[in-house]
C-alpha cells in the first residue's frame, strides 16, 4: 500500500521554501518543525555540504534548540576530526579569532570547503558558548580501513576503531547503489563500505559520549553531517542509539531548482528503496550558489625561509599586483600591517577584500622595504596561489 518512503504524498508538487513532514505528508512553518525537533534529545540535520540554504537550516535548528533549552546545547560536527578538539574549545572560549582558529583547525587541509558555508554556524556557537564536538575519525584511520581489511591495520590504527557493527543492510545497500555500473570490483567496494562504516560509527561512538559525559548529559544535541550519514537513520542515528538509547529527529533537504552549472555537478546515482522515510522533516530547497568574493593579487609566489615573507616567482600582466609596482623577486612581507608568514596568510586576508577597497602592501626589494599601494580592481582568474 504506498510509496514506504513517501506515505503520504503531496496533492501537488512541493515547492521551494516548503517543509514537509514526512511520516504524516503535512506540510508545516519552520517554527512548527522546530517546534516538535526541539524536544528531542539528539536532532539530526543532513547537509548538502555546497548549498547555502542548508546551511542556513542548519543555523535555524541550533537557534531554535538554544532558545527552548538556553545554556543546554552542544553543536556536533562531522567536519571535525577528534584530534582538533582542543582547537574547538579555545573558539568556543574565545580564545581564538578566525584566522587564527582556521589555521590551528587546518580547516583548509582537514574539510577542505569553504569556511563561508559554515562561518554563520561557528560564530553563534561562539557567541553563545555552546561547546562544539569533533566527531570524525581521523582522515588517516578512514584511509587506512578504505584500502586494507580490518586485520592488515596496525596496532596503533585498531585501537582507534570503535565498536563496528558490519551487519547493517541498508548501508551496504547505499554503498553498492553508489558503485552500481562501475566496475570497480569487490575489493574495492567493501573496502568502501568499511571507510563508510568507520565514519559512522566514529562519529556515533562520539555523539554518544558526549551525551553521557558530564558536560553533555543535560544537553540536547544538534549533528550536523552530510545527508547520507543522517537520511533514512541507519547511519549516525541508529548507531547513537544503539549506545544511548534516547529521543531523536531527523531534518534534511531535497534540492528541486538546480541551476544548469550545478546539474554537470551531480552524480547520477540510483540508490536502493528504502522501507522507511528519509527524515522526519524534509525542507525544499533551492541548490543555490555562495556568492563569491574572489580578490586576487596576481602573482605567484612561495614561502621564503624561516617564515620570511613570500617571494614573488610571477607577477600577471595587468594584475592588481603589476599596477601596484609589484615585481619579481619582491619578498612580500605584510599587508595592511599583517605579516605574511605563510601562503594562507595571504590567502585570509585577501578573502576579507572587496573589489574597489585599497590595501598597503609592505614588500622588501633589495634589501630595502617599500609600502605599494594596491587598488582592487580585478578579481577571480589571475594565479596567485604558489608556484605557476
Amino acid at each position: 500500500m504506498g510509496d514506504p518512503q513517501n506515505p503520504y504524498p503531496l496533492k501537488s508538487a512541493p515547492k521551494v521554501g516548503d517543509i514537509v513532514h514526512l511520516p504524516t505528508g503535512t506540510v508545516v512553518t519552520l517554527a512548527q518543525m522546530l517546534a516538535v525537533t526541539c524536544d528531542a534529545r539528539v536532532v539530526y540535520v543532513g547537509e548538502t555540504h555546497d548549498n547555502p540554504a542548508s546551511h542556513r537550516l542548519e543555523l535555524a535548528a541550533l537557534q531554535g534548540l538554544e532558545e527552548r533549552h538556553p545554556g543546554k546545547v552542544a553543536l556536533g560536527m562531522e567536519m571535525f576530526s577528534r584530534s582538533q578538539q582542543p582547537v574547538l574549545d579555545r573558539w568556543v572560549s574565545g580564545k581564538l579569532d578566525e584566522k587564527a582558529f582556521l589555521k590551528e583547525s587546518r580547516w583548509f587541509d582537514t574539510w577542505k570547503m569553504d569556511f563561508d558555508y559554515y562561518r554563520d554556524l561557528l560564530i553563534f556557537a561562539r557567541d553563545r558558548h555552546i561547546p562544539v564536538v569533533a566527531l570524525n575519525a581521523e582522515k588517516s584511520l578512514v584511509q587506512a580501513v578504505t584500502s586494507k581489511p580490518y586485520a592488515e591495520l596496525s596496532a596503533e590504527q585498531k585501537a582507534q576503531l570503535p565498536e563496528l557493527d558490519e551487519t547493517d543492510p541498508y548501508q551496504r545497500g547505499m554503498v553498492e547503489g553508489f558503485f552500481a555500473g562501475h566496475s570497480h570490483g569487490k575489493m574495492v567496494l567493501d573496502g568502501f563500505l568499511r571507510g563508510q562504516t568507520v565514519w559512522d560509527e566514529t562519529m556515533a561512538e562520539s555523539a554518544a559520549n558526549f551525551l553521557a559525559s558530564p558536560a553533555g548529559k543535560e544537553r540536547h544535541l544538534l549533528v550536523i553531517a552530510g545527508g547520507n550519514h543522517i537520511s533514512h537513520g541507519f547511519g549516525i542515528p541508529r548507531r547513537v542509539f544503539r549506545r544511548i538509547p534516547t529521543s531523536y529527529q531527523l531534518i534534511g533537504g531535497q534540492e528541486i531548482e538546480i541551476s544548469p552549472g550545478k546539474k554537470e555537478e551531480l552524480m547520477n546515482v540510483e540508490l536502493p528503496d528504502y522501507p522507511m522515510v528519509s527524515y522526519d522533516f524534509i525542507n525544499y530547497f533551492a541548490y543555490e550558489e555562495l556568492p563569491k568574493n574572489v580578490i586576487v593579487l596576481g602573482v605567484a609566489y612561495e614561502p621564503a625561509p624561516k617564515g620570511h615573507g613570500l617571494t614573488v616567482l610571477t607577477v600577471v600582466a595587468g594584475s592588481n599586483a603589476e599596477r601596484a609596482g609589484v615585481k619579481l623577486g619582491d619578498l612580500l612581507l605584510a599587508l595592511d600591517g599583517e605579516p605574511l608568514t605563510e601562503s594562507f596568510d595571504l590567502i585570509f586576508a585577501l578573502k576579507k577584500k572587496h573589489l574597489g577597497e585599497r590595501s598597503v602592501l609592505t614588500v622588501e626589494r633589495a634589501g630595502t622595504q617599500l609600502k605599494l599601494d594596491v587598488s582592487y580592481e580585478k578579481s577571480g582568474d589571475e594565479h596567485q596561489h604558489g608556484k605557476p
